[in-house]
């Protein structure tokens, strides 16, 4: 049961491998640049396991003691993960005791997956989830474990990296839209996105854009019942 979760969800994460391998290098390298020593990246990438969060604490420890202004910047930038989470509630319902690892290791890309996949008949619905998650998660390990050895060794330009994951994302968007018959989710997800992003900026549109989906989606939930129905 549980070698048979494992076989069904590792090739769903290979394009996490090649993503979080190259930016999780080039955590590594830029926490070794800042002077931290290998530690850092190897036990924060374990611990935090927030890509985005990760670079940003990088500057933070340089900065001055501000517990309250670290809090606050961490729940925005993470802030989406409220979002996934009330997502995910029903599916982790049942999984056991993995459900609080499932928790921890909830990212993006982990959501993406166990959110959008049907699992095969015949495969345990909590270790698919586990496995999915455990991988991802030491990839990114991985990749930062690498960086942070090989960080003062090389020195080259880590710009456009980054673009791994936008791209990643573009894939699961076009794979979810051909197999939509209706593309209401998708269009309003665009839409509303749009929309925040030039009323709020592209650094603050992403809280008020989920906000707004969670809601109309609520709202249009007995009507999207029906048409499925």
């Amino acid at each position: 049961m549980i070698r048979k979760a494992f076989k069904t969800a590792f090739p769903y994460t290979i394009p996490i491998l090649t993503g979080f391998l190259f930016l999780g290098i080039s955590y590594g390298i830029y926490m070794r640049a800042l002077g931290f020593s290998a530690l850092y990246p190897i036990f924060m990438s374990m611990l935090i396991f927030a890509g985005s969060m990760e670079f940003v604490t990088a500057s933070m420890l340089l900065s001055g003691f501000n517990p309250v202004g670290a809090a606050l910047l961490t729940l925005m930038v993470n802030a989406r993960h409220i979002f996934y989470g009330i997502t995910m509630v029903s599916k982790y319902k049942n999984v056991g005791k993995k459900k609080w690892y499932l928790i921890f290791g909830m990212c993006d890309e982990s959501f993406s997956i166990n959110c959008s996949v049907d699992v095969p008949e015949g495969v345990d619905k909590g270790w698919f989830y586990f496995w999915v998650t455990v991988l991802n998660q030491s990839y990114w390990v991985l990749g930062a474990t690498c960086g942070a050895l090989l960080g003062s060794l090389l020195t080259f330009d880590t710009n456009g990296l980054a673009f791994v994951m936008t791209a990643l994302f573009v894939v699961i968007f076009l794979d979810s839209w051909l197999k939509e018959k209706k593309h209401f989710s998708s269009l309003l997800g665009l839409g509303v996105s749009v929309l925040c992003l030039v009323l709020f900026g592209a650094e603050k549109f992403l809280v008020p854009a989920m906000c707004v989906i969670f809601l109309v989606l609520s709202l249009a939930k007995p009507f999207l019942e029906k048409e499925v129905a």
